[in-house]
C-alpha cells in the first residue's frame, strides 16, 4: 500500500479520535450547566428562548432532544474512529 494513504488514514482516525474526546467533554459540560439553570429556572433563558407560549417542559424537551441527537452523532463518529484505526493497523500489517 502507498505510504500516503497510510499517513492520511492514521491522520483521519487521529482526529476522529479527538474529536470524540472533545465532544465528550463539550456534552458532559453542557448538560451540568443545563442541569444548574434547570434547577433554578430564571425567567430570562425563556426570554432568551424567544418567551411567548414556551413552558419550561418544552424547553426541556428540546433540549434532551438536543442532548440525544448529539450523543448518538457522538456515537457515529466513536464508530468511525475505530473503524480508521483498525484500517490503519491492517494498512500498516499489508506492508
Amino acid at each position: 500500500m502507498s505510504d500516503e494513504l497510510v499517513k492520511k488514514v492514521r491522520a483521519a482516525a487521529g482526529a476522529a479520535w479527538w474529536l470524540v474526546l472533545i465532544g465528550i467533554a463539550w456534552i458532559t459540560v453542557g448538560y451540568s450547566a443545563w442541569l444548574t439553570v434547570m434547577t433554578r429556572r430564571p425567567e430570562w433563558v425563556r426570554t432568551l428562548w424567544g418567551g411567548g407560549d414556551l413552558t419550561w417542559d418544552n424547553i426541556q424537551i428540546i433540549t434532551l432532544w438536543f442532548f440525544g441527537v448529539f450523543k448518538v452523532i457522538l456515537f457515529l463518529v466513536l464508530f468511525t474512529a475505530i473503524w480508521l484505526s483498525l484500517w490503519h493497523r491492517r494498512l500498516r500489517k499489508a506492508d
